[in-house]
């Protein structure tokens, strides 16, 4: 008989061991609030996606938005329009620096209502890290007891300088961290770290989660991780047909007064091309990183995983040496690829979307209720493959910046600034209206690279018509005006 009885007490100690060793199990979730993991880069242009093998795969995997546009092509007006679903010319942020732009200025304005107070508030855990404002410093408490987290964000890990990838410091979730110079404080790989933290975390609490990861990458000084720094040898900044464009005679004075590229500049692109790339595959390495995590976890399969760039960037074209900020498709066409739940597989979608759409479509994926005082327009039914948002310009609005040191985004006046316009982008081309009364028009029909002004050729009748639809955007207010500004005839 004492056989049995210790087969049983062996069997049961056998089963107390399983019970110790095995998984725990994960919490119940909603399957109709997917999770939301938004990367957002900076500065990139859509030319460097062939060197990121993780965002190709996503490509094959779900969506690529081929038309995917910013509201000015600028870092901290875009990030404000991305954050509130608002045009610039309805948060006030149109540079990076008070009095039309900054930290501060969204910071009076919109901050207490944002994407993140919006999925905050639909039961989302919330996740902010990387590059949040121009101006924003991680250390200032602005009139509180510690370093200041603004509203929306559960867990917060931002830095202020982080454009050299070291020696920088983050505000995590009201406390200062300083990083220097070692391997293991390169600023991507240690976002990519916190980021699979939140992801493990949220996913063990059982609750539908949004984080946005906001690399400094490839923003210059373009540094690449010290594992990449001798990828792609020998590549140069594309020559395509507008890299220092010889004849600019039918451009707009600011442009037209530029001496041809001169040659050192010429090598400069090459140099900063290679570096931009090689910077981004530590971003790819994130994505990557992000999606096995979302897979280990289980919440891959409900997870929409999303990335874009906060603004395009120029290398040579139109003899412009380097920068943004012009209405050229370079600085403010941006790559937008999209994964996730009823996602189809290596699809193009060409419809018309703008970083103001982030937000009601996060919203509308996150089952909140719909905000018709954004300017935004949801796009979740393009991620499912179906019908269009029935938008189908694109409003950019851009101040020309005082010129200052303190800003990581300064350009030269040598270089080229363009000085104030407002422009749209419909099927047929891109129109510009700068405050010193110049105009531009390029058919995006029969001149993709944007080399010559048919402005002046225009019939009377499609001036006026552009000129109506330009002011009805420039104006508008709220999603239901906007969108009915945002249609062509």
């Amino acid at each position: 008989m004492p056989r049995p009885r210790l087969a049983v007490c062996v069997a049961a100690i056998g089963l107390v061991l399983a019970a110790c060793t095995a998984p725990p199990p994960q919490p119940a979730v909603d399957p109709a609030r997917p999770n939301i993991v938004f990367v957002l880069v900076d500065d990139m242009d859509q030319g460097l996606v062939r060197f990121m093998p993780e965002v190709q795969r996503m490509q094959r995997d779900g969506v690529t938005f081929s038309n995917s546009t910013v509201t000015d092509s600028l870092c901290c007006p875009s990030r404000a329009s991305l954050l509130s679903g608002k045009y610039p010319h309805n948060t006030g942020v149109f540079t990076n620096e008070p009095p039309d732009g900054g930290f501060a200025v969204f910071h009076r304005r919109d901050e207490r209502d944002t994407l993140g107070t919006q999925l905050q508030q639909a039961g989302y855990r919330t996740g902010f890290m990387g590059k949040y404002l121009n101006g924003y410093q991680p250390g200032r408490t602005l009139g509180g007891e510690r370093p200041f987290v603004p509203p929306g964000w559960d867990e917060w890990a931002v830095a202020g300088n982080g454009y050299d990838e070291y020696d920088y410091q983050l505000n995590v979730n009201g406390r200062v961290r300083s990083h220097g110079h070692r391997p293991g404080d390169y600023l991507t790989d240690v976002l990519a770290q916190r980021g699979n933290d939140f992801i493990r975390s949220s996913a063990a609490r059982g609750m539908p989660f949004f984080l946005e990861v906001a690399p400094f990458a490839p923003h210059g000084p373009f540094t690449p991780a010290p594992r990449h720094a001798e990828e792609f040898p020998g590549l140069t900044a594309p020559r395509t047909p507008a890299f220092d464009e010889p004849d600019r005679s039918d451009k707009p004075a600011w442009l037209r007064a530029l001496p041809p590229l001169p040659a050192a500049k010429a090598q400069a692109a090459d140099v900063k091309f290679r570096k931009r790339a090689q910077s981004l595959l530590a971003v790819d390495e994130m994505l990557a990183g992000f999606r096995r995590t979302l897979a280990e976890t289980g919440q891959a399969q409900r997870t929409h995983v999303i990335f874009t760039s906060d603004n395009g960037f120029h290398l040579g074209e139109h003899a412009l040496p380097e920068g943004k900020q012009t209405a050229f498709d370079t600085d403010v066409r941006v790559p937008l690829i999209a994964t996730g739940p009823g996602v189809p597989a290596g699809r193009t979608v060409p419809d018309s979307v703008q970083n103001i759409d982030f937000r009601p479509t996060f919203a509308e994926l996150a089952g909140a209720p719909p905000r018709p005082d954004i300017d935004g327009t949801g796009f979740a039914s393009l991620l499912r493959g179906e019908t269009g948002t029935g938008r189908n310009v694109a409003l950019v609005e851009h101040h020309e910046p005082r010129v200052s040191q303190e800003d990581p985004d300064r350009q030269e006046k040598p270089d080229g600034i363009p000085p104030t316009y407002t422009a749209i982008r419909t099927p047929e081309g891109t129109y510009v209206e700068y405050v010193n009364g110049e105009r531009e028009f390029y058919d995006a029909r029969t001149d993709p690279f944007q080399l010559t002004n048919t402005y002046p050729s225009l019939p009377p009748e499609r001036r006026d018509e552009l000129h109506r639809v330009l002011t009805g955007l420039a104006a508008c207010r709220g999603e239901a005006q906007c969108t009915e500004a945002a249609t062509a005839p």
